[in-house]
Order: C-alpha cells, then structure tokens, then sequence
C-alpha cells in the first residue's frame, strides 16, 4: 500500500485540509475526532509565540522570556503526545494486519525525533 502522507517541511503549516485518500476511497486521521480542538490547541501556542516574539521586542527579562518559551515548548510536546496517541490508535492498531509493522515503524521513528529534541 502506498504512503499517502505528505513528506514534512520544517515550518510548513496548511490551513487548508486535503482528505487524505487511498486510491479513490477517502481516510480518516487519528485526530479527526478532535481536531477542532486540537487546531484551538494551535491556535492558543501561536499566540503564546506572537507573546513571546512582543517581549523580545520590548526587551523584557531573559528569564520571563525563557519561562514562556518553556510554556509554549510544553503546549507542543502535550500536542505531539496526543496524535501520537491517536497515531497508534487509529493508524497502527487499525492497520491491516501486513501493514501494522510498517506502521509501528513509522511511529518509534516519529517518537525518536521528538525525545531527540533539545
């Protein structure tokens, strides 16, 4: 079967969904079921950002900007367990079953990146 993810780009956020498909047949993500709540998730860490970008602007105390920084950092990591979560739910358990490797694969990868951070 077919990887019918995109290939990731540093930075690159869509705001505009494209179904995911395989062949003619349209899928679901894992997040589907909550994704308005996790795109209000996103949207509440972006203005975390936009604040953090105002206090280096008005040239405020390293350590308070550091503390948002370690709030927005936070935001995301609790973000990525939660489709990571889904991940395993929906698209490795819910896999076929010569499939379910691949996908298992996919995912340690995934979770290696993220504990590689920092």
């Amino acid at each position: 079967m077919p990887n019918t993810h995109p290939p990731a780009q540093a930075g690159a956020v869509s705001r505009d969904a494209v179904p995911a498909t395989i062949g003619d047949v349209p899928t679901t993500r894992g997040y589907s079921a909550t994704r308005d709540q996790l795109l209000a998730r996103l949207r509440r860490i972006e203005g975390q950002i936009r604040g953090i970008e105002g206090m280096v602007s008005d040239d405020r105390y390293c350590i308070d900007i550091l503390t948002q920084i370690s709030a927005a950092q936070a935001a995301l990591d609790k973000v990525a367990l939660g489709l990571l979560d889904d991940h395993a739910h929906h698209c490795v358990l819910g896999a076929e079953a010569d499939d379910r490797g691949a996908k298992t694969e996919e995912l340690m990868a995934a979770v290696g990146r993220l504990m590689r951070r920092g």
